[in-house]
């Protein structure tokens, strides 16, 4: 058989990486390709192997069928109970023609299920979007990043401009100051999608202890509400810059928790941090900034708390256990349309938490890893 001659190997190899590359070496020769399609015990292998790549190639149509849905409102639509074709087709302003093509994409996706007499019903992925509406939120954010990467070699380039530059006021260095509404529209995307993160938190650290506790870059208050409401014996203070401040002190007074949460405006890497804090917590933040960024906010809390204050990172990390796609793929490539920041394993946020001060340097078990993976440490 005539094969791929892939790159040899530079410097001393191990075990692994020389059956790694003898993997290669077949996987990538069209003859053995063949071959394995029709032999019977690599025939599934192969097939298996196949529809993976084809769902890398389809993955954008796949997330455009799911935009249409929510733009569609089919799942609020089913979630009644199962309904004919025809009858969605009326609500929904399609051509029969049109809403078979997109229910049987979407049953194909598991958002929907077919039944008997082409009538349709909630899928397993359906029934989760509706409990799930920030998922629809993101769906539509997307928008943006799919046009940032309409051409990606460009992007890893360095494309100069994007749209989630754009949409993100803090990812352009030396720009302080933008529109009320640009602030509005990114705080309200987050805090649709912080209320599951706040709960997989407090899950997984009970807050019985601490006296008081800072959120750095706490939005529209939403961790912070729910602390308070969990642990009403801690006080309970958030910061974050000025127009959202001013977003999150509205959020907070609508659910009876103003008087709960003292909230702060301030850039928390130019403004001085409020002292003495018994935890203090990065949630969803460090992906946000360079590394500069990180050692010096990191730094900065250091010097804000005493010794034995706790420090919480709450992020999708790099490398790990049911979230390595989420944060080595998306967050990779969105932070990088966005402009700064990237994802961190738990072992490059160590060295960072060491190099600043900190010590006994621990996960958290996670309940949605992929949203946010849980690391903290404790000030020496």
């Amino acid at each position: 058989m005539s094969g791929t001659n892939l790159p040899a190997p530079v410097g001393p190899v191990s075990v692994g990486e020389i059956l790694r590359q003898g993997r290669n070496l077949l996987i990538s020769n069209p003859s053995f390709q063949k071959w394995a399609a029709s032999f019977p015990l690599t025939r599934l292998l192969a097939e298996r192997q196949s529809n993976a790549l084809f769902d890398l190639c389809s993955g954008f149509v796949y997330s455009q069928i799911l935009l249409a849905s929510v733009r569609l409102d089919l799942f609020t639509k089913l979630s009644g109970g199962p309904r004919s074709t025809a009858a969605l087709a009326e609500d929904l302003g399609l051509s029969v023609d049109a809403t078979q093509r997109l229910l049987r994409a979407t049953t194909s996706l598991k958002l929907t299920d077919e039944l008997e007499g082409e009538r349709y019903t909630l899928g397993e992925l359906g029934a989760a979007m509706l409990a799930n509406p920030a998922i629809a939120a993101f769906v539509e954010h997307h928008a943006l990043l799919y046009k940032d990467l309409t051409d990606p070699v460009e992007l890893l380039k360095g494309k100069a401009q994007t749209e989630l530059s754009g949409f993100w006021p803090y990812a352009k260095p030396g720009e302080d100051a933008a529109p009320p509404e640009t602030y509005a529209r990114y705080s309200e995307l987050m805090s649709q999608s912080q209320t599951l993160i706040a709960d997989d938190i407090l899950d997984a650290f009970q807050p019985s202890t601490p006296r008081s506790w800072l959120d750095l870059g706490g939005g529209e208050g939403v961790f912070a509400a729910a602390l308070g409401e969990f642990a009403p014996q801690i006080e309970v203070t958030m910061m974050d810059l000025p127009p959202v401040a001013a977003r999150a002190r509205v959020a907070l007074q609508t659910r009876g928790m103003l008087s709960r949460v003292n909230v702060l405006e301030g850039d928390f890497f130019k403004d001085p941090l409020p002292q003495g804090s018994s935890v203090v917590s990065l949630i969803r933040i460090l992906h946000d900034h360079d590394d500069d960024q990180v050692r010096a906010l990191l730094a900065k809390i250091h010097a804000a708390t005493e010794p034995g204050a706790t420090l919480l990172i709450a992020e999708p990390m790099a490398g790990g256990r049911g979230a390595d796609r989420v944060a080595d793929a998306y967050f990779n490539f969105y932070l990088l349309a966005m402009g700064r920041g990237r994802g961190r394993s738990v072992k490059e946020l160590t060295d960072l938490l060491t190099a600043a001060g900190f010590a006994d340097i621990r996960p958290l078990e996670s309940r949605r890893p992929m949203l946010a993976s849980i690391l903290v440490a404790q000030r020496v």
